[in-house]
């Protein structure tokens, strides 16, 4: 026998439409302002930066796919656009010929750091613009505890 499902609450379901909301509008803008000023697409903008704050510019695929938050699928095809610009390049580990290890050309790392401060004023006009300082604490006790994660990690 199946339990019930526990329904939200009209404030549960205000919270939770109001987050799709915003959630959707915010990946929107920040896919259109790197696409428009950079000609990036959002989820290779993330693996560029993944990529940037890794030792040496290099992680596995497997690594990878967890910092940018993508598949194994989806991170090998866009790694394959990105190798193809230039910007990502990709070796067999030499200790261990089944990994493959992906790292940030100089020319790749340039593309980041052209990207950059588009990125963070679009981040900051639909975000933090639009937050007082007590706001931005909530925001990310909250986004943390979705996440599971430490609010204090950066």
């Amino acid at each position: 026998m199946t339990e019930d499902p526990r329904w939200l609450t009209d404030d549960e379901q205000r919270a939770w439409r109001a987050y799709l909301r915003a959630n959707r509008m915010l990946w929107a803008a920040l896919d259109q302002q790197l696409q428009r000023d950079s000609r990036l697409p959002h989820a290779y903008y993330l693996i560029l930066v993944a990529l940037s704050e890794r030792p040496g510019r290099r992680a596995t695929m497997s690594e990878l796919a967890t910092l940018a938050g993508t598949s194994p699928s989806a991170l090998s095809h866009a790694v394959g656009k990105l190798e193809a610009q230039g910007w990502v390049s990709r070796c067999r580990d030499t200790l261990n010929g089944r990994i493959v290890l992906a790292t940030l050309t100089d020319e790749g790392f340039a593309e980041l750091v052209a990207a950059a401060p588009g990125h963070v004023g679009e981040v900051r006009r639909m975000i933090f613009d639009r937050l007082a300082p007590d706001q931005v604490a909530q925001l990310a006790e909250i986004c943390s505890a979705i996440a599971g994660e430490d609010p204090a990690w950066p």
